[in-house]
């Protein structure tokens, strides 16, 4: 009986303990920071807190940025026809009718006439688009211009009075900024994520600048809208990285800076025009391996000739810290931001040269040289010397070729056709070479500097 009365009283004692840690840490609001009344946040599986209507985060409120936000995003679904090889058609040749196939992705609606922005990769090789509201009203549209280089893609659908959202400076967006992410992951229509930016100028082999963050984007947001807390879109969700397909902790967008010049020069031009600086820098590796002391900036390599760089009087040895005010850290840093600006617009650039800080303005200009596709041979424009050396106002002259092709004496000539077809600029070689098949064969026309003319066949 005395054994049964010790075990009662511990048992008694043991729950008023329980009982008054629970109201301790439990009940108590200031045990956690939340003020009388409200709930209590409620963690998902991603970790990231939902909180009850009316409550924010150190004052940050998400209920306005999505709800500004859902109407101005749709689904974008696209129907390919396609047609495989069937046992039919390869022993009585009957055609197999082409089947449908259909991919889905997501859009941002940027003015009230309907264009759309979303991903190249959304809309690449559709025979038809169709773009669904966010309340069921569904139209076909048309493709205004793409830019697979940044992924960018322009559609129209015909309607007025649409809900649309601005672009923001993605150039202002902070690491650590929240962000919401907004999309149709898997057919899952007007679905926002949150997060926050985890880096910036992020480069995924792609050699162009891109946002991560840890919103949560799964297939079928490509295309979908980065905004921060105010609603403006400050990024097109692009990609995530993952083994599996699914999100798995980081996603990344493209700048809305940089998707913003692509809209206008589709809009303007119907192809993209890229500036430059006009300098060649050094890896962060080789500057180490030249015992150069470790820097915080784009160390120049070398400057292109006819560039906005060489008139503006950057060299060798110059370290970039800066362009318009914005920190320039790494390659990726600068290559993001010049892609935002076009031919013709002046930065300022401020450089460390000799351990002295010096500012100075460059002219952004169109690229004066390329890396040719298939043969690999690097060309640049034809500058005021080259004009008269050669006697001729088109053509691109040859700075590199692979050691394959090294053997033909090809550098310091000048392309002036492939394949019959003229050749002004980099932007025509680019152009002409792209279209060269790897399996026939490509004649180029050469000049050397006596006015000599010849013709090579590559197979």
């Amino acid at each position: 009986m005395k054994r049964t009365g010790s075990l009662f009283l511990v048992a008694l004692l043991a729950g008023t303990l329980t009982l008054g840690a629970y109201k301790l840490l439990f009940e108590n609001p200031s045990a956690h920071g939340i003020s009388s009344g409200q709930e209590l946040p409620v963690f998902q599986t991603s970790n990231l807190p939902v909180y009850p209507a009316g409550a924010a985060i150190e004052g940050v409120d998400f209920t306005l940025a999505a709800e500004n936000t859902v109407n101005a995003v749709v689904h974008v679904k696209n129907i390919t026809l396609s047609r495989g090889p069937s046992l039919l058609e390869f022993f009585y040749g009957y055609e197999e009718r082409a089947r449908p196939q259909v991919g889905t992705g997501s859009g941002v609606i940027i003015s009230p006439d309907g264009y759309v922005v979303t991903n190249n990769h959304v809309i690449a090789q559709a025979n038809q688009l169709m773009v669904t509201l966010n309340n069921n009203k569904t139209y076909e549209a048309t493709v205004v211009g793409t830019d697979p280089t940044t992924d960018i893609a322009l559609l129209k659908i015909e309607e007025e009075g649409l809900p649309y959202l601005a672009f923001g400076d993605s150039d202002q967006v902070k690491v650590g900024e929240w962000v919401l992410a907004v999309g149709n992951p898997f057919n899952l229509t007007s679905t926002v994520t949150a997060g926050i930016v985890s880096a910036k100028a992020r480069n995924l082999g792609r050699n162009q600048s891109f946002l991560q963050t840890d919103a949560a984007v799964n297939p079928g947001n490509s295309g979908g809208a980065l905004v921060n807390i105010r609603g403006d879109l400050v990024g097109i969700n692009t990609a995530i990285t993952s083994q599996t397909g699914s999100y798995i902790g980081y996603s990344f967008a493209v700048p809305s800076n940089i998707a913003r010049k692509v809209v206008q020069d589709l809009l303007e031009y119907g192809s993209v025009i890229k500036g430059v600086l006009g300098v060649q820098t050094l890896r962060p590796d080789l500057v180490k391996e030249r015992g150069i002391d470790a820097v915080e900036g784009v160390y120049v390599e070398s400057v292109e000739e006819d560039s906005g760089a060489e008139q503006a009087g950057l060299r060798q040895g110059d370290i970039i810290k800066q362009v318009d005010g914005v920190k320039i850290r790494t390659f990726t840093d600068l290559t993001g931001y010049i892609a935002s600006k076009s031919p013709g617009d002046r930065v300022e650039v401020r450089l460390e040269r000799g351990g002295e800080s010096v500012s100075v303005p460059v002219e952004v200009r169109e690229r004066q040289t390329l890396q040719l596709p298939l043969l690999g041979f690097t060309v640049k424009n034809l500058s005021e010397a080259d004009r008269k050396k050669f006697k001729t106002d088109q053509g691109v002259k040859i700075l590199a070729v692979p050691p394959s092709s090294e053997k033909y004496g090809l550098v310091g000539k000048v392309i002036l056709a492939v394949d019959g077809q003229a050749i002004r600029d980099v932007k025509d070689a680019g152009k002409y070479f792209g279209e060269i098949s790897r399996y026939g064969q490509t004649s180029i026309t050469l000049m050397d500097e006596k006015g000599e003319k010849e013709r090579l066949i590559f197979q």
